[in-house]
């Protein structure tokens, strides 16, 4: 097998012991979930300000809630691929590891992950804009099947909506202070699969390289990132993590 890592990657890799991974949507793309901003992205067929703001919500609850459902069959038939099950792996490889996911999709749990910080909340988390009453997805889906024209009530009388940060909406604060503590407490960060055009996500690695991080970026092309990594791994995380896995394995178990 072709070695991915330079010496010095290597090096610093297998002396880590915190490890922080920032994934987008590219990583879910490659099961199948349409991403937004890339030319076949589901912003190319409806514009951001129609759906994903609670004052579109608000006011065309029932098309909300329905294009909202239909983006939940998609991820409920959709399974986790070579890349979220290569970082599920590598999770046991070092004392601290974090995945910070800016997807919605659950896959990173999906596929056993463990330690997963949702910047943008979960599709198929649903809570009440009036008491905060969670809903679990079956219980969700129940009301939504049996509540006239699609739009599910609580029993107080609120509008049950999606657990995802909208535009104009403030990240989760815990999630957020979580993700920037491991960024900064971070000997090794990732960055796979994601644009680094949003911020705050994008800030994440650049805090990490400020902090002494040594970090990587998986993506099948440049970004705004990659030029202030240390290592650019060009190519698709479904292919590159497994080798990934597979090379750190061998050299931590020597």
């Amino acid at each position: 097998m072709k070695e991915l890592l330079t010496s010095i990657a290597k090096e610093r890799i297998y002396s880590s012991r915190k490890v922080a991974i920032l994934t987008g949507a590219g990583i879910s793309a490659e099961s199948g979930i349409p991403t937004f901003r890339d030319k076949d992205g589901l912003w190319t067929k409806i514009s951001p300000e129609e759906m994903a703001n609670f004052d579109a919500f608000y006011k065309n609850t029932q098309i909300v809630s329905e294009w909202y459902q239909k983006r939940r069959e998609i991820i409920e038939h959709t399974l986790p691929n070579a890349g979220h099950f290569a970082l599920r792996e590598l999770e046991h490889l070092f004392p601290s590891f974090h995945i910070i996911t800016q997807n919605i999709d659950g896959l990173h749990q999906k596929a056993g992950s463990e330690k997963v910080i949702e910047l943008h909340g979960n599709i198929m988390r649903n809570y009440c804009i009036d008491c905060k009453k969670y809903y679990e997805l079956d219980e969700f889906e129940s009301i939504y099947e049996h509540t006239e024209n699609h739009i599910p009530k609580c029993n107080c009388g609120g509008l049950i909506r999606p657990d995802v940060v909208w535009f104009g909406e403030q990240l989760p604060r815990k999630a957020l202070e979580k993700a920037f503590q491991t960024a900064e407490e971070a000997d090794l960060f990732f960055t796979i699969g994601t644009s680094a055009y949003v911020r705050p996500a994008a800030d994440l690695p650049i805090i990490a390289l400020q902090n002494g991080a040594y970090v990587i970026e998986i993506n099948p092309s440049k970004t705004g990132l990659t030029n202030f990594t240390h290592l650019h791994l060009q190519g698709k995380s479904g292919e590159i993590l497994p080798k990934l896995l597979e090379e750190i394995s061998l050299n931590l178990k020597q």
